[in-house]
């Protein structure tokens, strides 16, 4: 399997248990003492650790580590816009387009040498 393809998928995994230990417990511990949440989010970060970090192993073999970053920082947003819509129930704003056309432009920016030449 393309090499670039599981990086994307592992980051993808990855951020969606990160998305959860930094902002799961906003909704689910309010009651809560903090440290216990932040136990819970510890233990949830392992998991997410599991993915980054051989996900980072992989994708630096076939892109660069600010190719890299800025495909993290793509996935993290396009997961975490979602999250805060669907399951925080934040309302929808349009800052989250004016955010992702920004990352857009980062893409290029990184990734143009690849695609162009």
């Amino acid at each position: 399997m393309n090499p670039l393809l599981i990086t994307i998928g592992l980051l993808t995994l990855s951020n969606i248990f990160m998305t959860f230990a930094w902002y799961g417990h906003l909704k689910n511990m309010q009651n809560s003492p903090w440290i216990w949440a932040a136990l819970i989010s510890w233990g949830i970060a392992l998991f997410e650790y599991l993915l980054q970090v051989p996900a980072n192993r992989i994708g630096v073999q076939v892109v660069n580590v600010g190719q890299l970053k800025i495909l993290q920082e793509v996935i993290t947003l396009s997961v975490f816009v979602p999250f805060s819509i669907l399951y925080l129930k934040e309302p929808f704003r349009m800052d989250f387009v004016w955010a992702g056309l920004c990352l857009l432009g980062a893409v290029f920016f990184m990734f143009r040498e690849r695609l162009f030449g």
